[in-house]
């Protein structure tokens, strides 16, 4: 019988790539695996005619030259295909995820996954904690007690899990070894015991504090050092502050989520701060001197210029926050706001319409220059 493409076998194109080519390897030999079509004559056959179609195509070489010679290319001893045993060097490699996700059914145990270590041992959960902090501490920096619920190590049993004066005994389904072996088909599979989890050893009287598992729940607290110029959705990392391990396995981290709550006076652009001050119409009009805050909590002078408008700003140089972890330092923006006056008593409205009279175009530039050409383009539509 000829022997059928090796792109047809793996439903490929010609131009597939090596990712795809893997893909539609492990989806084809999964299907066609002898255990999962018993009673088919022809799943060992077709299992190996896609392992022999991976082999020579997962080369780039050996896809080459079948590109250009197909079939004839193997013959004569030119190359290698594996046909026959279907096998290539790292052929297990290749079939490893194939093998688990089968055995997980057959056996009836977990999938792949998680984090165990050797012998069983899990790594502890992450934890995360969100933590407010004002503006006024971003900017010094600070250090913060807090208080996290978790889990940590038993210390009755010392994380073991096993009662005080007694010992975990060996695994009866795997013998001690952490591992089981089981047939399949014409290959034997190897994988961690699901009884015991990999341990080799099973708690027959678990620890009554911790029922076994290692760990018990507490409040801890821990010391946080926060430094100075940290922005608001900063991550802090606490390597090995997290949950602890299951029986003796390594914690996890802390994470820490920093927000910063909004200021009354100051809003935050990086390093620089920007602060709204509203001055009155007298001061914009004939200058004067403004005191404001500033954010490490003193008091700046800004001059403010005869004839000042409506958001003008003004620079303080080195009065804004500090770059983390660096010697920079931002800047403070000044942006004034000139306020109408309001609830104007007779006297104030007097001494305002007086004003009006003895005013001219050099008083009010903009306003007067703004309706001069408007009278001149509706002087212009009459016309």
């Amino acid at each position: 019988m000829a022997k059928r493409d090796y792109y047809e076998v793996l439903g490929l194109s010609r131009n597939a790539t090596e990712n795809e080519i893997k893909r539609a390897f492990r989806k084809r030999a999964k299907e066609c695996h002898p255990d999962r079509n018993k009673g088919d004559p022809t799943a060992e056959q077709r299992f190996k005619e896609i392992n022999e179609a991976y082999e020579v195509l997962k080369d780039p070489e050996k896809r080459a030259a079948y590109d250009q010679f197909g079939h004839a290319a193997f013959e004569g001893g030119g190359f290698s295909s594996g046909a026959g045993h279907g096998f290539g060097a790292d052929f297990g490699a290749s079939m490893s995820d194939i093998f688990d996700d089968l055995f997980s059914e057959f056996m009836g145990g977990p999938r792949r996954g998680g984090r165990r270590g050797a012998r069983g041992r899990q790594r502890g959960d992450d934890l995360r904690h969100s933590l407010e902090i004002t503006l006024g501490e971003a900017y010094t920096g600070k250090q913060v007690q807090i208080r996290i619920p978790t889990s940590v190590t038993c210390e009755t049993c010392g994380g073991s899990g096993a009662k005080p004066g007694t010992s975990a005994g060996a695994c009866a389904t795997c013998g001690g070894h952490g591992k089981v072996r089981a047939s399949q088909g014409f290959f034997t599979i190897e994988r961690t015991c699901p009884s015991c989890m990999g341990r080799g050893e099973v708690i027959k009287d678990p620890c009554a504090s911790c029922n076994g598992t290692g760990r018990v729940r507490r409040e801890r607290t821990l010391s946080v050092n926060i430094p100075a110029g940290v922005e608001d959705g900063t991550r802090i990392r606490l390597a090995g502050e997290g949950e602890a391990g299951m029986r003796g396995g390594p914690p996890g981290d802390l994470y820490i989520f920093l927000s910063i709550r909004p200021h009354e006076f100051f809003q935050r652009d990086g390093a620089d701060i920007f602060c709204r001050v509203p001055i009155s119409m007298t001061v914009a009009a004939l200058g004067g001197q403004i005191e404001v805050p500033t954010v490490e909590g003193g008091r700046a002078r800004v001059r403010i210029p005869e004839g000042t408008e409506t958001g003008k700003q003004f620079r303080l140089r080195g009065k804004g926050m500090p770059v983390l972890r660096s010697k920079a330092v931002g800047d403070m923006y000044i942006q004034v706001e000139v306020e109408t006056p309001k609830n104007l008593n007779r006297r104030q409205r007097e001494l305002l319409k007086e004003f009006e009279k003895v005013s001219s175009e050099r008083t009010s530039p903009e306003s007067a220059g703004f309706f001069a050409k408007v009278k001149a383009f509706f002087d212009g539509e009459a016309g």
